[in-house]
């Protein structure tokens, strides 16, 4: 944890609720919602249900955040005679308690994602939705959508099925938590049946990862650094780091979203794909890895990516976080796009599937809403709910309201970046180039989360470049951070 506190009053909440709104989010929930989710109750989950299963007897946990409440995904694992690892995520049921196309829908429709600054957070469904009615939490009889698959040995998910069902959170864990249980089992105070569970999801998680790199996924450095604000005074920033805890939950929500896609395409329906297309900068790859000595085919190939992100993170730990933004900077975003039966889109380059979808956090993405409707259309044989030219509509929207919420997020660091860079103007920094356009270039600090634009030198500079800039200006209200580039 970074810690250099602001000594002054800032009214952070007030900017990051102007920050957006002039970004087009909706912050406040309108009466017509409010009302409607006023009289909501939870899905039902009573045996009568003939088309649900019944999946409550399982060690159910979910590991999130600490202070997370909207609870979408559990998990639950067992070894098979083969030695083959059956996984089953249990994802909350958001459909079965907000109706298409109902004054909720429509608001959580607009926004797209929940938006979160560090401060205030400012979520796609009211509270009472998502921290209850749909929510995972613990001891609570929930409807779900199960994606179940089998690790093989060698990592393959050999086969997958999904499914609707009613379940129960037996265990509310979270990150920090699991992460020193996996590294201390005899301290972990856990009781036994569900310390083998995380052991066993760990080891599960462990073959996933490994045939995805095996198969070219690229690992990137994972660190995110989030300002810490109390009572509207920035207290620094906490910076997150991988664990096997993390990597469970990343391991079995691409496995399941990689699942999810496929179950889809194989009942011929129409769905929206997460892609991250063929990096169109990859010339500025390469010559990032051979600035490391390292060639990199002519063609664009993530294996060869993957090999050389790996190699550098083995040989060079310390230097890695760099190159790694480099090259994530010069992959670009992801995005959304709806398919339709008979077509096909390119895959996700960065983890090296050609079926993807994201399905896992319907509570905070309205894509994932979406795929649940599509879904339990496909299962039940009954018409899409969207008409093709609603779901492209729909992919568009989504893509374009996550680079809203990422401009929010980006602005909101930067504001608190500039809070606690104000007392070091005229300092000289370490700094990596992470963009470079008509708007301007800029840098992201090396030593501290900040990121600004270089206003002085700026001319000759790419993207992945290391270089020194001197602290010029901020302007905390506005967010900007002024550099100058020092030869």
């Amino acid at each position: 944890m970074l810690t250099t506190p602001h000594s002054g009053k800032f009214d952070f909440n007030r900017i990051a609720r102007e920050e957006v709104i002039r970004e087009g989010f909706q912050p406040d929930f309108p009466p017509k919602v409010t009302s409607e989710v006023a009289v909501m109750q939870p899905a039902p989950v009573q045996s009568a249900d003939a088309s649900m299963s019944d999946l409550r007897s399982l060690l159910w946990s979910s590991i999130d955040n600490t202070e997370s409440r909207d609870l979408d995904q559990v998990e639950w694992a067992e070894k098979l005679p083969d030695g083959k690892i059956r996984v089953l995520v249990g994802i909350a049921d958001v459909d079965a308690v907000v109706a298409c196309h109902s004054e909720t829908d429509t608001h959580a429709r607009a926004n797209a994602t929940s938006v979160y600054t560090g401060g205030p957070v400012f979520p796609m469904l009211p509270e009472r939705l998502s921290t209850d009615l749909t929510s995972l939490k613990q001891d609570a009889d929930r409807s779900a959508v199960v994606m179940e698959f089998v690790v093989s040995d060698s990592g393959e998910v050999v086969c997958a099925d999904v499914r609707v069902a009613v379940l129960r959170n037996k265990a509310k864990l979270n990150y920090d938590q699991v992460a020193k249980c996996l590294k201390s089992p005899a301290q972990s105070g856990l009781p036994a049946d569900l310390l083998q569970q995380l052991t066993l999801q760990q080891e599960a998680s462990q073959r996933l990862k490994a045939f995805r790199k095996e198969n070219g996924a690229l690992e990137f450095d994972s660190r995110d650094a989030v300002p810490i604000v109390v009572n509207d005074t920035i207290h620094g920033f906490d910076v997150t780091q991988q664990t096997p805890a993390r990597e469970i939950i990343e391991s079995f929500m691409v496995a399941a979203n990689v699942a999810m896609a496929r179950f889809l395409r194989a009942k011929n329906s129409p769905a929206v794909r997460r892609i991250v297309r063929t990096p169109k900068r990859w010339d500025r790859i390469q010559a990032i890895a051979a600035e490391h000595g390292t060639k990199l085919p002519t063609t664009p190939d993530p294996k060869s990516l993957s090999d050389f992100l790996a190699s550098q993170k083995e040989s060079d730990p310390e230097h890695f976080p760099e190159i790694s933004l480099a090259i994530l900077k010069s992959l670009g975003p992801g995005e959304y796009v709806a398919e339709h039966p008979g077509t096909e889109h390119e895959g996700h380059f960065g983890l090296a599937v050609e079926d993807y979808t994201h399905s896992t956090a319907p509570n905070r993405r309205y894509a994932d809403l979406v795929m649940q409707r599509l879904l339990k259309a496909a299962m039940n044989k009954r018409p899409p709910p969207y008409s093709e030219s609603e779901l492209t509509e729909i992919a568009a929207h989504c893509t374009e309201r996550e680079a809203a919420a990422r401009h929010v997020e980006r602005f909101m660091k930067k504001v608190a970046a500039a809070l606690m860079l104000a007392p070091k103007v005229g300092e000289t920094f370490d700094a990596i180039v992470t963009g470079v356009s008509p708007k301007g270039t800029f840098v992201r600090l090396l030593k501290v989360p900040a990121e600004g634009r270089i206003i002085r030198g700026e001319k000759g500079l790419d993207v992945g470049q290391k270089i020194h800039v001197r602290l010029i200006g901020t302007d905390p209200q506005r967010g900007f951070i002024d550099f100058q580039a020092v030869t």
